[in-house]
């Protein structure tokens, strides 16, 4: 029996179906930042909740049950397995994870005006990439060539936009209007380069590695924030707090920053921007 072949799909096509995902990312954030801009301050500092945000809370801690719940019936668990591995398989999973966003680091780099940074993580992304074994081992870090994050979030931040009021993402935990949005576009901009079936593999080794290396890494703080009072509100003021942080270091724009560890995580153990 005859079988009609499959054809790929053309090239032309998938640039199509990007740009398709662009746009909705875009309207996307529009809606987001046109019906929270009421909101927005033009500063970071925390202040006394709105009303609007006061009205908002009940959502975000029924998105943060769920969140809680995922965490601890499968996220946390994986974590703490993971986290008695030897140490040189952890430090080549966040190094192999780390890596690959180094290309994200830089373009948010650029945006910011942070040269000598960009040209750091230019160098470090070469020379893990190459003598590092794609990034297995991060050699550029013992050539005094230190890892940074830098995101969307962050460059907004820079730009001079307020963070707004606190969104509970399901899944990826506590954030604000400014970091949602970075979220929505950098997801949609950071996934065009999958029609590799190897880049693609690449991105989701990569992202489960560093939601399980990261998780990991947050054990300490959350297990101490469980502990508290109000988990929710203990975990939205530390995040909100290192976001602010983060935020300044974009400013500062020095290359040697302490590397934040674990405190920058959201319930679920996701760093607060992809």
């Amino acid at each position: 029996m005859h079988r009609p072949s499959v054809r790929p799909i053309p090239s032309t096509a998938r640039r199509r179906h990007g740009a398709r995902r662009i746009a909705v990312a875009a309207a996307m954030s529009a809606t987001i930042l046109s019906g929270c801009s009421h909101r927005v301050r033009p500063t970071d500092p925390a202040s006394e909740p709105t009303a609007s945000a006061r009205k908002d809370e009940p959502i975000n801690r029924a998105v943060f049950a769920f969140n809680k719940g995922l965490d601890h019936a499968i996220i946390r668990p994986v974590a703490r397995g993971y986290s008695h591995l030897p140490v040189p398989v952890k430090g080549g999973v966040h190094n192999f994870s780390q890596n690959l966003r180094e290309p994200l680091v830089f373009a948010n780099d650029l945006l910011q005006a942070n040269f000598l940074r960009s040209l750091n993580t230019a160098g470090r992304f070469l020379i893990n990439s190459t003598i590092g074994v794609v990034g297995i081992f991060d050699v550029a870090g013992h050539w005094n060539m230190p890892h940074h994050s830098a995101d969307l979030g962050q460059t907004f931040g820079v730009w001079g936009m307020g963070p707004g009021h606190t969104v509970e993402l399901p899944v990826f935990g506590s954030s604000n209007v400014r970091d949602a949005v970075g979220r929505i576009l950098t997801m949609s901009l950071y996934n065009l380069g999958d029609n590799s079936d190897t880049v693609s593999t690449a991105n989701t080794v990569g992202t489960v590695g560093r939601i399980v290396d990261g998780r990991a890494r947050a054990l300490p703080l959350t297990d101490k924030l469980e502990r508290s009072e109000d988990y929710y509100a203990a975990l939205r003021d530390v995040s909100a707090e290192r976001r602010a942080r983060f935020v300044e270091e974009g400013r500062t724009g020095a290359v040697h920053q302490p590397e934040q560890r674990g405190d920058g995580r959201a319930a679920t153990g996701l760093p607060m921007n992809p």
